[in-house]
């Protein structure tokens, strides 16, 4: 194909295709054609690029121009200007809440800059269905080295020396898995793609199915010819249906060029992929629960010793890799043990993908090198805080995670420190709370979501839960008792010590970690009936401060309770007695006025019924007679 004058690298992910890239898509298309640019600029459909919050983007190479938010009455504006005249458009590009000014160049956007891409090295640039793109970018070398120049053993030896641990959450040493794998006499052997990402808010193994698949599919391959295997399953959440067929489309593509199915490459060895659809239950995450699925019964988990590697699916030894895991696989047979393990700490190397989400300015997925702090996660590569709030806590590790304070932000990110303070790595999700977010509400959230998730086999995880969150939601409505801090910690290390799974083990964290961090948010609830963040909605009150009421009636207009009396130049009231606490009067009262107050642990201020409000004074402008003198 002849070189363009420009390539569009349009994301459609499927946040950006939610936002309408298809759309925006067939609008670029119409737009070239109409100015005759078809020879001179091509279109490329890219994967997730990653800054999702700016979505549905578009970055122009080889300039390298990010465009965000793009609408469909932006395009024909767009062409005419920036792709016909030579001028791009300022007002579509990148601008930081604290500049005025656009930042163009997509590598001088601050959310990119610390980065390291080794698993989403080929996000944005190349078209993820078709293969062709991905063998540019030397896709498929390493899977050809491998087979035509390495042993199994050889194989194995080069991934325990990278130093890679597996990244779906437990960090168990890839390399030693496979080992152990291979050592099992009994055949045959599988390797199984762990797919099923269940944390709230994390989508970081559909974004790299969705934007390089054929890296999954020759990692997958590589570990299949380590362990001996034939045949393998990608077990992916059915409700990633874009995911889901962009993998299905390239593992035809890699059969129809001869790296899936018999004889690859012509070297004698054989392997073959087949996806299973799980149906979206958080267990399924768990090793054992996700074989148990696939082999049609209850994904339950089971006892372990033995480990999957040693009796795994149908009985047979079995390897569960989870995708990023898989994907780093190709880059470190390409690049070397040695290169990879000089990245990140002594203990954790390698990069690391994070879902960033929250109370936080740059929103979207992000690969950083282990070891880089929390500071730089938030602060250089995510923005900061929105308005100026005060940091508060972020979340790692999904529903099971914990929360790390905002005394710990200087904390590196990796495997031992973050299980030292008492959260863990998980798949990858990382959610920032900012100084509104209460802590016991948090840990509620959490424990509501892995009770509802548990699969109720383990007594222990199942009443367990339940009764946590039973104490919890007692706390946030306001009736906590003493010892009721010190129940849920004895409550919480007996799960974990006695649960059968990683789900019971674990699933206490958001709770351990919040009272170690915030006791005192638990105290204020259960000793002063006071909630310090003022979430809790049975602990707060609103309140229309009377002399700062301009009687502008908007909040009496807007009040879906009707829960709000007063009249023209009369102090608005609100009737408690009817208040359901929506907080609809806070967020319509004019910020000129500021009147409608969130109070807690308080008594509510009396306010005399018919009260003439006080009229602010307008201030006069000095004139320049004035100013002068």
């Amino acid at each position: 194909m002849a070189a363009r004058r420009l390539e569009l690298m349009l994301c459609t992910g499927t946040g950006c295709v939610a936002g309408g890239s298809y759309r925006i898509k067939r609008a670029l298309e119409e737009e070239i054609a109409r100015h005759g640019l078809q020879e001179e600029i091509s279109l490329v459909p890219t994967g997730c690029n990653g800054f999702c919050g700016q979505g549905p983007l578009l970055v122009v190479m080889p300039e390298r121009i990010f465009y965000g938010w793009l609408k469909t009455e932006d395009i024909p504006f767009l062409v005419e200007e920036h792709f016909l005249k030579g001028r791009p458009v300022k007002k579509l590009m990148f601008t930081p809440p604290e500049r005025r000014e656009p930042i163009p160049l997509l590598s001088d956007i601050p959310f990119f800059k610390k980065q390291m891409l080794i698993v989403l090295r080929n996000k944005g640039i190349i078209d993820p269905e078709k293969i062709d793109d991905y063998i540019a970018r030397d896709g498929y070398t390493a899977l050809e080295k491998v087979l035509t120049s390495m042993t199994p053993e050889e194989v194995i030896e080069e991934i325990i020396r990278s130093g890679l641990r597996g990244r779906g959450g437990a960090g168990f040493p890839t390399g030693i898995k496979w080992k152990v794998c291979r050592n099992e006499p009994k055949t045959p052997k599988y390797v199984i793609c762990n797919c099923d990402e269940g944390d709230p808010g994390a989508y970081m193994d559909r974004s790299v199915f969705e934007s390089d698949p054929h890296s999954v599919i020759e990692g997958q391959t590589i570990a299949a010819y380590a362990i001996g295997a034939s045949h393998g399953y990608i077990y992916v959440r059915t409700e990633y249906p874009l995911a889901i067929k962009r993998m299905q489309k390239a593992i035809e593509q890699a059969r129809e060029y001869g790296l899936l199915g018999e004889n690859i490459l012509g070297t004698g060895f054989s392997f073959d992929l087949e996806i299973r659809e799980g149906s979206g239950a958080f267990v399924c995450g768990e090793e054992t629960s996700l074989i148990h699925s696939i082999e049609g019964k209850s994904p339950e988990p089971r006892q372990r010793p033995p480990f999957p590697a040693q009796v795994g699916i149908w009985g047979c030894p079995t390897v569960i890799n989870n995708v990023e895991t898989l994907a780093t696989v190709p880059v470190i047979i390409n690049r070397g043990a040695e290169w990879f393990s000089k990245i990140g700490t002594e203990t954790s190397k390698g990069t690391k993908i994070f879902s960033l989400v929250g109370k936080i300015n740059n929103t979207g997925l992000i690969e950083v090198p282990m070891g880089i702090t929390l500071r730089e996660i938030i602060y250089e590569i995510g923005g900061g805080i929105p308005g100026n709030r005060k940091f508060k806590a972020v979340q790692t590790g999904g529903p099971s995670g914990g929360c790390i304070p905002a005394s710990l932000i200087d904390l590196p990110i990796d495997y031992e420190s973050l299980t030292q303070a008492g959260s863990m790595m998980g798949s990858g999700g990382m959610i920032v709370m900012d100084e509104d977010t209460c802590m016991v509400d948090v840990a509620k959230f959490f424990i509501q979501f892995t009770n509802d998730e548990s699969c109720g086999k383990c007594t222990v995880c199942r009443d367990g839960s339940a009764a946590l969150l039973e104490v919890l939601t007692r706390i946030t409505d306001g009736e906590g008792r003493e010892g009721d801090i010190e129940f849920l910690e004895e409550l919480a290390w007996a799960i974990k010590d006695a649960s059968m799974c990683g789900l019971g083990t674990t699933l206490p964290n958001p709770v351990l970690t919040t009272i170690r961090y915030f006791r005192d948010e638990y105290e204020a609830h259960i000793r002063e009936r006071r909630c310090p963040a003022k979430v809790c909605k049975n602990l707060i009150a609103y309140w229309i401060d009377p002399q700062l009421c301009q009687a502008c009636l908007i909040c009496k207009r807007e009040c879906p309770a009707e829960a709000i009396y007063g009249e023209k130049h009369t102090v608005h009231v609100i009737d408690q007695s009817r208040c359901t606490k929506c907080g609809t009067c806070l967020d319509v009262c004019p910020p000129r006025f500021g009147a409608v107050k969130k109070l807690s642990g308080e008594p509510i201020p009396p306010v005399e019924r018919g009260m003439r409000v006080e009229r602010k004074k307008k201030t006069a402008t000095p004139t320049q007679e004035q100013l002068s003198a």
